[in-house]
């Protein structure tokens, strides 16, 4: 599958005599990500680099269809993507003993921490300077313990937390015209085998 989309992937060399900023994007899904993709390359970031956790997602099936959409995504866009190798079996091990939580609760929190956790790492591994995630783009997200996760993460890395709300200014529904231009495969579950049942 030819793509921007990489198991790891360095960031560019510094530029000399310019302030760097290299942002590691964290990504949930490609149509989550039509919005801050554009957006954030308007601006003065030096690079961004996106980062697809994946391992909360079930069936594998689904897994690999987001994956190859986001693939898709990142070569028209030109973001490149780091993609974490599919370990559902970590992600089960420690939501497990949540099952029984609501959606939107406990489980959802430790979902977003994990996530947000492996990219703050990724990026400090390769070199970003910001981290910033797209899950802020969904109506149905709590963007107030979203940006609480991220800062922790993203302070115990030694990254600055990029604060965006994405679904402002009309975000969310501007990431459902952008998907339906291109063609994006828009699940309709937030993608953990227990969210199936909502259809979230």
């Amino acid at each position: 599958m030819k793509s921007n989309l990489k198991l790891k992937l360095e960031l560019k060399p510094s530029i000399e005599g310019k302030a760097i900023k290299r942002l590691m994007l964290h990504v949930c899904c490609a149509p989550d990500a039509t919005v801050p993709f554009r957006d954030l390359k308007s601006e003065d970031w030096s690079e961004i680099l996106g980062y697809f956790y994946g391992s909360n997602i079930h069936p594998e099936e689904e897994y690999r269809r987001r994956a190859e959409t986001l693939a898709f995504l990142s070569e028209g866009e030109g973001v490149a993507v780091c993609l974490r190798p599919y370990d559902p079996e970590e992600w089960f091990a420690r939501a497990a003993p949540l099952a029984e939580e609501p959606e939107g609760g406990e489980r959802c929190a430790l979902c977003f921490s994990l996530q947000l956790e492996a990219a703050a790492a990724e990026g400090r591994r390769c070199g970003a300077t910001h981290l910033a995630t797209t899950l802020s783009i969904s109506p149905h997200k709590n963007v107030t313990l979203i940006s609480r996760l991220g800062r922790e993460a993203s302070i115990s890395c030694g990254l600055t937390w990029e604060d965006r709300i994405w679904r402002k200014r009309d975000g969310f529904l501007r990431s459902v015209q952008i998907s339906k231009e291109l063609g994006l495969y828009r699940q309709n579950y937030c993608g953990c085998l227990y969210s199936m049942a909502h259809g979230r």
